[in-house]
């Protein structure tokens, strides 16, 4: 699951780079070298987001308690 967190953008010779916080790469085993995908979503954005649908922090996953709908709905 994507995991969220903040950090500064850095130069890195003529680029531009993000570092990964070091408990985070432990957590999901990312070794040097391995490739990852990265979402950008800036800060200003991420609140208007919070503030349209709320934040649901230690929720637990959703799951649904009825599949008869899921069925019937798969059939049409």
């Amino acid at each position: 699951m994507p995991e969220l967190f903040k950090t500064k953008v850095r130069r890195v010779g003529t680029s531009l780079g993000v570092l990964i916080p070091k408990e985070l790469a432990r957590r999901h085993k990312i070794r040097e070298g391995e490739e990852v995908q990265v979402g950008l979503l800036r800060e200003s954005r991420l609140k208007l987001i919070e503030k349209a649908f709320g934040i649901a922090e230690g929720a637990e996953p959703f799951e649904r308690d009825r599949t008869d709908r899921l069925e019937r709905d798969q059939c049409h």
